[in-house]
């Protein structure tokens, strides 16, 4: 009997389940190289199809009643909960991430943050500011003028996702917009769109009105651009590549389009003398354990001080020993594979580029053998040591199990080198001195620093300084992030 073909799947648009002008193409599994189902290739009258059912919706789900929107949330993430198996077989299957990664940090959190923002819709929009004596003159009359400072919904928003979580980042998104009144276009990434579309059947089912979210997807960049350059767009959510930032932020500024950017990372960890050495390599080898890398605030730029640079080195190095590199389906396995064929010949690319400019490669370097890695994505995690500042291993983001480290002497020293980066996501510093940590952490320009942790608050504000990104959002600054604020102003 020969096996069923894989499942075509659809576009989502107005409410409705639309077959793609574009045809399908293959979505990959990273470790097995496996078709894992057929994705929609949009065409760019239908990505501006969608963005003209979102603005179609606009009005009347801005003026729904912040209760309204919580039940609708509320009950997307009862629906994601209730199908949470299946949600994280797929969203495993699609990114390569372990099962564990897939259940714990996709679907849980996704299902986490469609509740915190169902609460978030019932969180007050408008504040009171101090009155003000006005005097007379060609503007009114002289008395008092009270004041409202009230949130509005943006309008439409497009939101492009990340390939390393198919479920979190979208939800980080589209949860908290929804919440504020706006309509969504979902524009995933190409390599693992399908669990976007499961979001938005759970939104459909859970309430959500014809055209509230939509979702196209697309291979060719032409997708991408018509999200971003339909003149139904109000404001731009992009989480990627410095480049592709850069390219957005470009189109959204002719049209003067809100932006939301979180853009790449090459966060500096601060190692000082007194550290708990332990401490900061258990936090600093998570780089080559979640997402084998494939994340922005991974502290895969390493600033030791010389008196523990060669202990860090060797615990570092030990720290690989514990990491299985395998199938991430199977117990135990820690490191999973990269995204993509091409995007593992392109860390391979730069850990060879680090040898020619001089780095030590102490571990890693080579691509992983044994069992079951005759096929999949896998890269070995790698560690280069003696590295200098002006090299493009320590500059550029790889994006992949790859850590630099970089030695200092002085604290000023320290600091300039971990500031002296063109990004600025999250950095991070270990020092048994907390009060010199601290002080540290406050000249950093990076848009969070980590104190002994590689932890973070799900309340706290995240985004970057420099090309890290644009703009702040998680917790109540996601509310923030997608609303507009008006004054409104009276005579008192």
């Amino acid at each position: 009997m020969s096996p069923e073909p894989p499942e075509q799947q659809r576009l989502f648009i107005g409410g409705e389940w639309v077959e793609p002008d574009g045809g399908h193409y293959e979505v990959i599994n990273p470790a097995t190289e496996g078709v894992v189902g057929l994705a929609p290739e949009a065409s760019r009258e239908q990505v501006h199809a969608a963005a003209g059912a979102a603005r179609d919706a606009f009005g009347a789900w801005s003026r729904t009643t912040p209760e309204e929107r919580a039940t609708v949330l509320d009950r997307a993430a009862e629906i994601m909960r209730r199908d949470f198996a299946s949600f994280a077989e797929l969203a495993q299957a699609e990114s390569g991430a372990t099962a564990g990664t897939a259940r714990g940090m996709q679907v849980a959190v996704s299902v986490a943050r469609f509740k915190r923002y169902a609460k978030g819709a019932l969180e007050p929009v408008e504040s009171a500011l101090p009155p003000q004596i006005s005097e007379a003159g060609p503007m009114g009359k002289a008395g008092v003028l009270g004041a409202l400072a009230v949130r509005q919904p943006v309008g439409v928003v497009t939101c492009v996702t990340s390939y390393n979580n198919p479920w979190a980042n979208p939800a980080g998104k589209v949860a908290p917009a929804l919440a504020m009144g706006n309509t969504v276009v979902v524009k995933p990434a190409p390599q693992d769109p399908l669990s976007v579309y499961r979001m938005a059947a759970a939104l459909e089912e859970a309430g959500a009105p014809p055209g509230v979210v939509n979702v196209v997807s697309g291979a060719r960049p032409e997708v991408g651009e018509a999200a971003v350059d339909s003149p139904d767009v109000d404001m731009v959510s992009f989480t990627g590549s410095t480049s592709v930032g850069q390219r957005i932020a470009e189109v959204c500024g002719r049209d003067m389009k809100r932006q939301l950017m979180e853009l790449g990372g090459k966060g500096a960890a601060l190692v000082f003398e007194d550290a708990d050495l332990d401490s900061a390599v258990a936090g600093i080898g998570t780089t080559y354990a979640f997402y084998s890398g494939q994340i922005c605030t991974a502290p895969t730029r390493v600033i030791a001080h010389r008196a523990i640079y060669d202990d860090l080195i060797e615990k570092l190095t030990g720290y690989i020993g514990f990491m299985k590199v395998g199938d991430p389906l199977e117990k135990g396995t820690i490191v999973g594979p990269v995204i993509s064929a091409a995007h593992r010949d392109r860390i391979e690319s730069y850990v060879e580029l680090g040898r020619k400019e001089g780095a030590r490669v102490v571990a890693g370097g080579e691509r992983p053998a044994g069992p079951g890695l005759d096929h999949g994505f896998y890269v070995a995690p790698t560690l280069l040591a003696d590295c200098t500042n002006d090299m493009r291993v320590v500059r550029e983001e790889i994006f992949g199990p790859v850590v630099v480290v970089v030695p200092f002497e002085e604290e000023e020293e320290g600091i300039a080198l971990a500031n002296d980066s063109d990004y600025g996501l999250i950095d991070y510093v270990w020092s048994g001195d907390v009060a010199r940590a601290f002080r540290v952490a406050r000249r950093l320009r990076a848009g969070g620093v980590g104190v002994n942790t590689i932890g973070r608050n799900m309340e706290a504000p995240f985004g970057g300084f420099k090309k890290s990104g644009v703009g702040r959002d998680v917790g109540s600054y996601a509310l923030h992030a997608y609303s507009e604020l008006q004054s409104i102003v009276w005579p008192g």
